[in-house]
């Protein structure tokens, strides 16, 4: 993959966290000028520094992601994301299908919603074990991913993330029964009526944008609104909700 892109980029940089393999990576693209090989970990590389190092803006990010790390990487990633253009991954093929799944399929999550806030990704074709070697034991995919210019500022795509997970936090139950316990019953059932969402919908029905939706009304005049009183009369009031990590 390095040596194709440098064949078509001004500038490649690789990143390689195992000291045995840079090695052999360094031997084989020495004669390429326009590649860079880095002893690095992709979850602790600044692309944002990466890039005011090689004197760019912004970047393309391509890789095959482990497997086994595959969802740390992206969040790492789309974290980054006001310094990247655009991205191409392999991934296992099931993380494929829930990056590039639609609202009410079994395959939309957390990770779907969390991928489509930033960008717009595209499973372009599938790859068989065969293709790898030493071969997988499942299926892999390409996926690409238009980054979106009406992505949310940090602040705000954080608390967003942290009530996206509370929504998922338990898939057999509905949104309603998910966020009761921290935003009061009577105020989430108004809320998803003004919304004109039924009470019964679950988190996985759910399009990526009323997520926002339902997150901005919530949030508005939480400590004073119903939700507050409701707290007040369960005796909750005062008490700490747990924090989801």
């Amino acid at each position: 993959m390095t040596e194709l892109l440098a064949a078509r980029a001004g500038q490649v940089v690789a990143l390689e966290i195992d000291p045995n393999l840079i090695q052999i990576v360094r031997q084989k693209v020495a004669e390429a000028p326009n590649i860079a090989v880095l002893e690095a970990d992709i979850l602790a590389t600044s692309l944002a520094d990466l890039c005011r190092r090689h004197q760019r803006e912004s970047c393309y990010v391509f890789g095959n992601l482990p497997y086994y790390i595959t969802s740390p990487i992206l969040h790492h990633l789309l974290d980054e994301a006001a310094s990247i253009k655009g991205m191409a991954l392999v991934v296992q093929r099931e993380v494929a299908d829930r990056l590039t799944a639609l609202p009410g399929s079994r395959s939309y999550g957390y990770l779907t919603v969390l991928t489509q806030l930033a960008t717009r990704p595209r499973l372009e074709f599938g790859i068989p074990p065969g293709a790898f070697s030493p071969a997988p034991k499942v299926d892999s995919a390409l996926v690409t991913f238009e980054m979106r210019s009406d992505r949310l500022p940090a602040e705000d795509r954080k608390a967003l993330l942290e009530f996206v997970k509370l929504c998922f936090a338990h898939k057999r139950k509905n949104l309603l029964n998910n966020l009761q316990s921290v935003y009061g019953r009577r105020r989430v059932e108004a809320e998803l009526a003004t919304l004109q969402l039924p009470s019964s919908i679950r988190a996985e029905q759910l399009p990526y944008q009323q997520f926002a939706e339902l997150h901005a009304r919530l949030h508005t005049g939480r400590e004073n609104g119903p939700a507050a009183q409701e707290r007040r009369g369960f005796g909750l009031e005062g008490q700490n909700v747990p924090k989801l990590r």
